[in-house]
């Protein structure tokens, strides 16, 4: 890989969303990869810019095309990474970011050893459930199973490379900025992207 992969996951309302959305307006060389999904568009998504909104018959069209990265099913409905996309925004030599959960973190490191992942947490799981119900989006019952879900999916927390606690947006930015910049500041990117110097310094 000419650019570095990154994961980012967490539980609904932990502010992956915002954050994400923030690193990508200050950091030209990040990307980040647009998954497949049959759930319904929430309002104010696109389709093709907060994600490719499928039917369930096309998503598994494209399963057995072998199109995705990963896939996994998240509160009753599918979501898919794109293989073709991500290959070719990492050969450009851009940084993609990919926002999955711990299902296909699993299944991307077994692909890409190198991948650096990132797992949000709330403060507290008060907060989580202010934030859910504060989207006005949710039943009351679809927020109790979000919460459900949550705690399944903290629990994995331990997998990832690094832990970010998003309590003050501006210092969980700054977290994950230094995140990115160790990254590709690796002995291994290094040694790639600078071997002819590093060649002629030892020579």
């Amino acid at each position: 890989m000419k650019g570095n992969l990154f994961i980012v996951a967490a539980p609904s309302g932990a502010g992956k969303t915002s954050l994400v959305r923030e690193l990508l307006r200050d950091d030209a060389q990040l990307r980040v990869s647009i998954s497949h999904t049959t759930r319904a568009a929430r309002p104010g998504e696109l389709d093709g810019q907060s994600y490719h909104f499928v039917s369930i018959e096309k998503f598994q069209a494209l399963i057995a095309e072998q199109a995705f990265l990963e896939h996994a099913q998240v509160h009753g409905n599918y979501y898919g990474t794109s293989k073709a996309g991500v290959l070719r925004e990492l050969a450009a030599e851009r940084d993609v970011i990919l926002e999955i959960d711990w299902q296909g973190a699993r299944q991307i490191r077994a692909a890409f050893p190198d991948v650096r992942s990132i797992f949000i947490l709330p403060p507290s799981k008060d907060t989580l459930l202010t934030r859910l119900k504060n989207r006005g989006q949710d039943s009351e019952a679809v927020i109790a199973k979000r919460i459900a879900n949550a705690c399944e999916e903290m629990a994995h927390c331990g997998e990832f490379d690094f832990i970010v606690i998003n309590d003050r947006f501006d210092q969980s930015i700054d977290e994950l900025k230094c995140i990115i910049r160790a990254c590709r500041l690796s002995a291994a990117i290094q040694q790639q992207r600078h071997a002819d110097l590093i060649a002629h310094l030892l020579s």
